[in-house]
Parts: C-alpha cells; sequence; structure tokens
C-alpha cells in the first residue's frame, strides 16, 4: 500500500511540473503492462504435460529482461533430485546440463523460476511434467551378490528378463571396475545373457564394482531397463581344483600350494563328466537331486544329497556321495556326469566332502581333466574361462 500511494504522490507531482494548459513540460513514460506468469517465463514441456519423451526437450526461456533463478527437480519413488543446469550469459534461458544426460522415464519433474521483466518487475513460475511411462520393462538378474566375497574365477553374469535387441547400449551401461585395475570386457551369449571377466582369474583381495546404469535404457524397441545400482564384491585366496577323472583324484590347490589331494569318483562311461573348467556358482548343505531334471529317466531321485556345489546350469555338481561304497572313491567313476566326494548321510564334517564344502567359496574354480567327454560349453554355467581372450572379446558388442 505505501508503494502505491508513493507512485501516485510521484506521478501527481509530475503532472503539476506540466502546468495548467498542458503546455511544454515533461511527459512521462509510465512502465508497460506486465506480462502473465505463463508469458514471462516460458516453460517447456508446457505446464502438466504428460508422456514426455526422455530427450525432452526441457527449456525456461523470458522474451525479455532476465532469468534470476531456476530449479528443476526430478521427484522419483518419493525421493528428489535437482536437475543440473544454467542461466545463459545473457540471462534469456535455461537449459539442463549435457552430461546430465535425458530425462528418467516414469517421473515428474518440477520447475520453479524467478526472472525480472524489462520494467525491473519480479516474476515467479511454478510447473511440472511427467514423462513417459513404458509399458515394457526389463531387469537383469546378477551374480555375484553384493557384499559377497568370492573365488578367483568369479564371473560377473547378467540374465535379462527379456531378449536384448540394443546390445552395444545396454552393454555400454554397465560397467565393472576393480582395484588394482584391470581390463574387463563383456561376452554377450545369446539375446538375453552378458558375462565379463579379466584376462586372467583374478588376483586375490581385489576390490570389484559393478555400475549399473539401466535405467530408461532401450534394450530393445518400446522396452526399457529399470536399474540403477552399484553392486561390490570382494575377491578372496586363491582355490583352484584339479579333477583328474582317469586318476579318480582331485588335487586341491591354495595359493598354487597343494593343499590335499582327494579321492573322487566322476561320471560312467555312458555319463561322463565334461571336461574343462567350471566355477562353483551354488553351495547347498542338502539338496534334492531328481535324474528327470536333466535328462535321465526315473534312473535317480535322492532326496538328500549333502555338501552340494553346482558347476553347470545343465546339472553338473561336486558333491558329498553316501550311498555309494566308501572304495568306489578313487578307483571307480560311477556318477550320471557329477563328480562325487565320500560322504556320511546327513553330511559329515569329518569326511571328504564335507572337508572341502567347508574351503570352498562360490567363485572357486574346478577344472576336469582327462574325461572323455566334450570341454563345457561357455554358456553352460560360469564357463567362460573355456575361452581364449581373442574369443571372449569378439564377443562384447563394443569391440
Amino acid at each position: 500500500m505505501a508503494a502505491v500511494v508513493a507512485w501516485a504522490g510521484l506521478v501527481a507531482v509530475l503532472a503539476g511540473c506540466s502546468g495548467a494548459t498542458g503546455a511544454g513540460g515533461v511527459e512521462v513514460e509510465l512502465p508497460g503492462k506486465a506480462l502473465a506468469p505463463h508469458e514471462a517465463i516460458r516453460v517447456t514441456p508446457a505446464d502438466g504435460a504428460k508422456g514426455v519423451p526422455a530427450d525432452g526437450p526441457l527449456t525456461v526461456t523470458v522474451p525479455e529482461g532476465r532469468l534470476e533463478r531456476v530449479v528443476v527437480t526430478k521427484v522419483e519413488d518419493a525421493q528428489e533430485e535437482p536437475v543440473r543446469g544454467a542461466i545463459a550469459a545473457d540471462g534469456l534461458s535455461w537449459s539442463p546440463d549435457p552430461s546430465a544426460g535425458r530425462l528418467a522415464l516414469a517421473a515428474k519433474y518440477t520447475v520453479d523460476a524467478v526472472a525480472l521483466d524489462g520494467h525491473n518487475r519480479r516474476q515467479a513460475r511454478h510447473t511440472s511434467f511427467t514423462t513417459y511411462v513404458p509399458e515394457e520393462r526389463f531387469i537383469g538378474y546378477f551374480k555375484p551378490e553384493n557384499r559377497s566375497t568370492v573365488g578367483t574365477g568369479m564371473i560377473v553374469s547378467f540374465n535379462f528378463s527379456r531378449s536384448i535387441e540394443n546390445r552395444a547400449e545396454v552393454e555400454r551401461a554397465i560397467t565393472v571396475t576393480s582395484e588394482p585395475p584391470v581390463e574387463v570386457t563383456g561376452h554377450w551369449f545369446g539375446d538375453d545373457r552378458l558375462d565379463f571377466r579379466p584376462r586372467e582369474y583374478w588376483k586375490p583381495g581385489t576390490q570389484v564394482t559393478v555400475e549399473m546404469a539401466l535405467r530408461d535404457v532401450e534394450g530393445a524397441p518400446g522396452s526399457y531397463g529399470i536399474q540403477n545400482k552399484t553392486v561390490r564384491f570382494t575377491v578372496g585366496r586363491s582355490q583352484i581344483s584339479t579333477v583328474d577323472a582317469a586318476a579318480h583324484t582331485m588335487v586341491v590347490r591354495r595359493g598354487g600350494e597343494v593343499l590335499s589331494t582327494v579321492p573322487i569318483s566322476a561320471g560312467a562311461p555312458k555319463t561322463t563328466t565334461y571336461n574343462g573348467k567350471m566355477v562353483v556358482m551354488e553351495m547347498f548343505d542338502v539338496t534334492r537331486m531328481n535324474g528327470q531334471t536333466v535328462g535321465f529317466g526315473g534312473e535317480y531321485d535322492i532326496p538328500d544329497v549333502p555338501h552340494a556345489m553346482r558347476l553347470t546350469t545343465s546339472g553338473t555338481f561336486l558333491h558329498g556321495n553316501y550311498w555309494a561304497s566308501p572304495d568306489t572313491f578313487g578307483s571307480l567313476n560311477t556318477s550320471h556326469g557329477c563328480v562325487g566326494l565320500r560322504d556320511d548321510k546327513g553330511g559329515g564334517s569329518d569326511t571328504p566332502a564335507g572337508w572341502f564344502f567347508d574351503r570352498t567359496l562360490i567363485g572357486d574354480v574346478v577344472e576336469v581333466v582327462n574325461s572323455k567327454d566334450k570341454t563345457v560349453a561357455p554358456d553352460n554355467g560360469l564357463g567362460g574361462w573355456n575361452l581364449s581372450w581373442a574369443d571372449w572379446v569378439a564377443g562384447s558388442a563394443l569391440t
């Protein structure tokens, strides 16, 4: 009110100076009519817009005067995150920082802007819009678990919930780094699996970080990722066990030194064990093994197999065996492709199987030699170590 009175007084004084006849005197140019907020501060996308694409555009402009402040905020899953951006040197526009990337999908954005018009009058505007919500999303199921300690043969493996067509975009969105640093490269097995490994086994003590920036990455037309996640794991001691199917033994080496030689029973002549390097994927104190689930008939169904360590997706295990005669181990191959160690029913702690189970980590390497079978396929479990480095790198979508 005081400002209005002062302005009215100023107008009266100026009018009095012009004289009663209107001749001579001073002409007064009053400030122009203020623009409406939506005209004074123009925001793209429009207020209330829905289905805004990830590439925007997102801009704030004024036709005159200058912007004083612009705050753009992403509101997603009850979390608020500012969008980096800057006002141009002439003060007439604001735009997001190019390094900030595209807009997030399925998110709400708010824009709060303050500007001075050409007559130094302050205006403020608040708008909001929502981005496109894809009908189809995908995720990557990954190994190993966050904060786990694994063996030196661990391969980082992603299985996607749908087929990936834009492999390069998805692979580029996942980075695997380590300390100490080593080169790590991805390899695609089909259109829904991507594994990462270094040239050689990890060194003990290595800290590995897996960063997933899959959110809003278009894996296939109309299908977008939903994960922004960081996973870290530690590489433990080196343990590599060599199963000699012909000699019926397994030599366990820890840090290159022989820890023990254990008698085993591998696959029988008609159901041999795969040759090659395999990695322990899962460990069970006890599990059921049914031949029908792995392509055999009703030849066996054992409900309580102790100390079971999975080596392949197709069903190869290294496990305790309590049903075979003790003199089988070290002398005969009798299994349906698994590697058996002598054990007690229920799992004995002082048996060969119990001893080995207690000293094993997910990610430990078990290599089978001298079996009358083929080498395990590199995508059967974490068998990627059976590929040369050149062949591994050739499977990357980024090479």
